[in-house]
């Protein structure tokens, strides 16, 4: 075998073998990946129900593309402040943890700063992190932290009502 022919062979080789590891590594670090708060798309979610320690719940439905305030007299609400609710729903999860590792009042879980109910899939929210600026949250029977950009805030509502 030449000098060159042995030397592509190698080389050849070497790269098979650094696109194996990448494959792995790639491969590791999506089973690693911890995913999103809930598997619902937050384009499909039609119903929003927000409570605010110490506010009375807020109720949202979709209809036609748009947002509507339902309790009371119904009213349209923000389309974007709305969305941005449902888009909770895909929020990045940095960690998550089983609920029995913490202290709910520790964390600010009892009670939650904010509820959240997305399509009847409830979040509950607690406290900023110390580690960051991040919250938990409680779904289900699991603790999450997320960035703090998804923590509720009331969406504030325009005046047009139904007619």
């Amino acid at each position: 075998m030449k000098r060159a022919t042995r030397q592509r062979l190698i080389l050849l080789l070497v790269v098979v073998a650094l696109l194996g590891l990448a494959g792995w590594q790639m491969r590791q670090d999506a089973q690693s990946d911890p995913g999103t708060l809930l598997a619902l798309d937050p384009a499909g979610i039609t119903h929003v129900e927000l409570t605010l320690r110490g506010t009375p719940a807020m109720h949202y439905e979709k209809r036609d593309g748009h947002w509507w305030r339902t309790d009371g007299t119904p009213a349209r609400a923000i389309d974007g402040r709305l969305n941005e609710l449902a888009d909770t729903a895909a929020a990045h999860v940095l960690s998550w943890r089983p609920a029995s590792d913490f202290d709910p009042a520790k964390i600010g879980l009892a009670p939650p700063s904010a509820t959240l109910v997305l399509d009847g899939q409830s979040l509950e929210f607690g406290e900023s992190s110390v580690t960051g600026p991040q919250h938990y949250v409680r779904v289900g029977q699991r603790v999450a932290l997320v960035s703090t950009r998804y923590m509720p805030r009331s969406p504030a509502l325009q005046t047009t009502e139904l007619h």
